[in-house]
This record gives structure tokens, sequence and C-alpha cells, in this order.
């Protein structure tokens, strides 16, 4: 596993005070931290699990193959990320996009095609008029202040799967969107509100960002992983970086803030919280954080989803003309397929990603079960030649014990309009809030964690400077 251990095996001892501390090692807590260390505002960060990158997670296995089991693309838009990347020289390559794509229906009918979709496919004239309809809606939200939108209260009070129900007549259409939906959110359409939706779209710079690969979200990866930039800042910022150090308790006093962990208790002048609402719940604070904090943490449940890799000696599909790419709709545990194949293609690597009511279903099977269920899947797309991988591994990111589920939180219906202005990234007295979710560009992604950490840092340094 790629992680960051000499903080594991050889603990620095906690300093007794400093002026910030960074609750967690995510892309957000690392951007925080580096940003505030880089203009000498002493800084430590303190992690609860045994590594660095949080929702950002990759393995080398054992014939050399790297894997990221949970965020790994950037898009050209990214611009922190990217250049967050080139700083700390880790280069990217494109992703496989050669070839033909695979749609797979419940029936069994496959589509091949290049491009957003078939033309001729079942409900694609009315996906893509729906997909308008949404990118001209999400153009009228205010990222920087959501809860200012002139529609948040009708928008926020009605779920995506009544919208769609509402206005897209098209069954087929309704099938695309909620995969989309599935695929994006890791949720399903039912628990997701229109206007979370439209603000995450506004977030992104439209309805395609979020669902294509070139020039889009999906258009490169990293050669070393994801989670290799967010190693090269935790190296970077040496035995500032403390794991295994859990948070458990956050109290204002008239010196500072107090934090105690699960190593002792540091006394800071301010504190950025850098964690999913997942784990910030898992905190106490004293005096307790204003109810709109509390409830918009509460109401913002993460997503599920499973990663699973299928390695093979090498990409086969690729020679029969197929990108790797598929995407299937119906009963079947896998909902989408990517060719995550290395750089050079000396192996094969096929992802696939396991959402919401799936992967609920799919998760609660034994693990050979579970296994035949994707490699049925592989074998039906792709041919005989998929039912032999050399290495298979999974990643079921509900049963992470930090994270609790992925890619995101997402707020509930009516979250937004009850608890955004106040409890969505608003600071509580000295405890400022960073992580993805509360990004206004890319919320939700890696480059929206790394913004979100610039930004916290930013108010900490207006504070001090008082």
């Amino acid at each position: 596993m790629l992680v960051m251990t000499n903080t594991k095996d050889h603990p620095t001892a906690l300093p007794a005070h400093v002026r910030t501390v960074v609750v967690g090692a995510g892309y957000a807590g690392l951007s925080a931290a580096l940003s505030l260390h880089d203009d000498g505002i002493d800084t430590v960060i303190l992690e609860g699990s045994g590594r660095v990158g949080g929702r950002v997670c990759s393995e080398r296995r054992r014939d050399g193959v790297v894997v990221d089991h949970g965020g790994q693309w950037v898009g050209p838009t990214q611009k922190h990320l990217l250049a967050l990347a080139e700083r700390f020289d880790r280069p990217t390559f494109p992703t496989y996009n050669t070839g033909e794509h695979i749609e797979l229906w419940p029936d069994g009918a496959q589509r091949r095609y290049t491009g957003a979709g078939p033309d001729d496919g079942p409900g694609m004239d009315e996906y893509l008029a729906a997909a308008d309809r949404i990118d001209e809606l999400a153009r009228t939200i205010d990222i920087d202040d959501p809860t200012a939108t002139p529609d948040i209260e009708k928008w926020d009070s009605e779920t995506v799967h009544s919208y769609f129900e509402r206005t897209v007549a098209n069954e087929d259409a309704r099938r695309r969107l909620a995969l989309a939906v599935e695929g994006v959110w890791s949720i399903e359409p039912r628990d997701l509100s229109l206007f979370h939706l439209l603000f995450y779209v506004a977030s992104a710079g439209g309805f395609d960002q979020l669902m294509e690969t070139e020039g889009c979200a999906q258009e490169r990866r990293f050669r070393d992983g994801a989670q290799s930039t967010a190693l090269a800042v935790a190296e970077h910022l040496g035995d500032r970086v403390h794991v295994n150090t859990a948070v458990r308790h956050v109290e204002h006093t008239t010196d500072g803030v107090r934090i105690e962990t699960t190593r002792g208790t540091i006394l800071a002048d301010t504190v950025v919280m850098a964690l999913p609402p997942s784990a910030t719940q898992r905190v106490t604070f004293t005096p307790p954080l204003p109810v709109s904090r509390t409830r918009w943490v509460e109401r913002s449940p993460m997503g599920d989803v499973a990663k699973v890799h299928a390695v093979f000696d090498t990409p086969f599909w690729r020679a029969d003309g197929l990108s790797g790419q598929a995407t299937i709709y119906g009963d079947r545990a896998v909902g989408v397929v990517f060719d995550n194949s290395p750089e050079d293609a000396g192996h094969g690597v096929l992802v696939c990603f396991v959402y919401g009511d799936r992967q609920r279903s799919w998760s609660a099977l034994s693990d050979d079960d579970r296994r035949t269920a994707i490699i049925d899947t592989l074998v039906e797309l792709f041919g005989d030649r998929a039912a032999s991988p050399i290495d298979y591994t999974e990643k079921i990111w509900p049963q992470d014990r930090w994270a609790r589920g992925g890619y995101a939180a997402s707020p509930t219906p009516g979250t937004w309009f009850a608890h955004g202005h106040d409890g969505w990234r608003a600071p509580a007295d000295r405890i400022h809030w960073a992580g993805s979710e509360t990004a206004s560009i890319w919320n939700g992604y890696i480059d929206g964690a790394i913004s979100s950490g610039a930004r916290a840092a930013e108010e900490i340094r207006k504070r001090l400077s008082r």
C-alpha cells in the first residue's frame, strides 16, 4: 500500500502549542497545512488513520500495478490539483479513450459507440435534452453563496427522482439519467435534491464536465496513483504530520482551542476541521457547534460505492477495438467500467464501480459471490478472456472506518435551504472548515478539496493578522 509510514512507526511527540491545528490529512487538510506552512505559520496536521490522502487511496499490487481505490482522475479545469501535482513533480497521463465504448441493457442487448453515447440508443435524444435543461438551470446557481439562489427553496424541496419523473417522459432516458446520478454522487436519484444536483453541475462547469472523459473530469490519471501527490506534500511537511492521532474533542478556552487526541492534547490559536461530515460527527465540541452546522453535518450522508479492480496480463480488449469503458443498466452489480491499465500497458486493468442500491445488495454477498457477480459482467462485456484475472481487489467504501462511504457527502433534500447559509462552511469562532464538500468549484472532487484548504488557510491568515 502506498502509505506514509515514518510517523506511524516512530511517532514524534505532539507539541504543546501551535498557531494552527489541521484535523484530517486528506487533500483538504494537506492543502491548508501546506498553504500555512508556506507563509511561515506554525501548523501541525492530526490524522486518525495510519495514512494520508483521505478518500484518495492508491495501492501497488503484487505485480507492481498501481490501482486507485478512491479518487483518481483529473481534468483540464481542475487547476488546483494540476498545480499541486506539478509543484511536486507527479506526472499524469491520458485516460485510455480509444476505440468503442459499450452499453449493456437489462435484456442483454449491447451497443457499441464512440463519444457521449450511441446516437440511435434508446432514450438518447431525451437524455441529451434533459442534460441541456439541467445546464440551463445550473447557470442560475450562485456557487459562492448558494443559498442566495432565488429558487433554492423550490429546488431543494424536490428530489431528482421526482424531477426526472415529472420532466422526462421516456423511461430509457430516465434510466440513463439515473445511472449518471449514481455514477457522480454514488446515491440514488430519490436521495438527492434537485438543488444539490444543480449546484454540483454549476460547480463543475456543466453536466458534460461530470460525465465525459476528453476535456472533462476523467481526462487524465496519475502515473504513480492519485495518492502520490498527497504523499509528496506530507513528506514535504515532515514531522508536522501526525498519523494515528485521532481527534476526540475540541474545546474553546480563554487561551485558544484545546484539541484532545488519542495521543495527547494540543493548544492552538485556530483550528481547521478538514474531515468529511461522517468523521466530523465523531468529534465533540465545547461549546457545542451552532445548530446550523450540526444539522448540516448530520444531514449530509456519504454515498454508497465500491471500486473493484480486475488485473489481466494485457489489456486484451484494446486489440478488439474497445476502449474498456462500459455503462450497464439494470440489476447487474456493476454500473460503470473503465480501462485503468498503467501508462505502459504492461498489464490490463478494468475498474468496476458498484453504486447505491446495487452496492448495498452486492456488498452483502459472500466474497466468492461478489467476485462472481463482477467477473460474470466483465465476461458479458469483453468475452471469455475476462474470466481469469491474475489479480482481483475490492474497496467497499461504506466499510471504511474513517470515510464510511464515498465519494462525497450529499446534503439531503431540504438541508441546503434550511441550514446551508450558516452551516455549509461559515467559521465557528476559531474553528474553520475545509473539505471537498465546502468547495465552490469542483465540489466533491480532489480539486475542490485542495481549493477548500487554501480558502480555510486564507481565513486563518486574516484572523491571525488581526
